[in-house]
């Protein structure tokens, strides 16, 4: 069975941009593993305050946790790099952290952000991710797909709009994905804003529709190797 990395910028990406898929990968048998890069929390103050926020930083492991053992995830791995502020660091330090996980996991299918979102921390992970997982011989990854986080990749301005290449049907795992952003209550906002419930499952019902499905889960292939 393959094994999977999803690389996230935020807690809660993970399951907003491909909760569905993963469940049904790990349904399947496969293992999937997940990787957050920031923290979460600090964006919200002027200064970088570990000790102001320590409670908040807690409650999103906890909450990071409980959203994989729904989607029957191994543990996160949390950096816990500057939320918000990733553009502050070296590409390369970001970068170097991906290849350590990539190198202990050995995944197959990467999943990761698309490379036009309006999130600064989801773009410079999207390109720390693709360097880390470049295609040298003897490379574990075989497939690196990008995926849509609603309040971000439909509001980008400019490059290159996300445009889906593969569609997976998530409708048997819908309700799975909705009990995993429980996890994530804290993150979420009330409906009509874009990271609601409603909206999350409105855009499942929508990309699954194009294709003539109940629900669906869309991504744009950064690469796909077959061997």
């Amino acid at each position: 069975m393959p094994s999977v990395l999803v690389i996230a910028a935020h807690p809660d990406d993970e399951i907003l941009g491909c909760g569905g898929t993963l469940a049904r990968h790990t349904a399947g048998g496969d293992v999937v593993h997940l990787l957050i890069v920031a923290e979460g929390a600090t964006s919200r103050d002027p200064n970088r305050d570990f000790g102001s926020r320590e409670s908040d930083l807690a409650a999103i492991k906890a909450a990071a946790s409980r959203a994989a053992v729904v989607i029957g995830a191994e543990a996160p791995h949390m950096l816990g790099l500057p939320d918000n502020r990733l553009d502050t660091l070296p590409l390369l330090d970001v970068i170097k952290h991906i290849e350590a996980i990539v190198e202990a996991v050995m995944p197959e299918i990467i999943y990761t952000h698309h490379a036009g979102d309006l999130n600064v921390d989801h773009r410079i992970v999207h390109q720390a991710a693709v360097t880390a997982c470049r295609p040298l011989p003897g490379s574990s990854v075989r497939a690196i797909y990008a995926f849509e986080t609603v309040s971000n990749t439909e509001w980008q301005s400019g490059g290159d709009p996300f445009r889906p290449q593969r569609w997976v049907d998530i409708e048997p795992f819908l309700e799975s994905k909705r009990r995993a952003l429980e996890a994530y209550a804290a993150e979420m906002r009330p409906f009509p804003h874009a990271r609601s419930r409603e909206a999350v499952e409105a855009l499942a019902r929508v990309r699954g529709a194009a294709v003539g499905l109940a629900a669906a889960e869309c991504f744009m292939v950064v690469r796909e190797v077959v061997r």
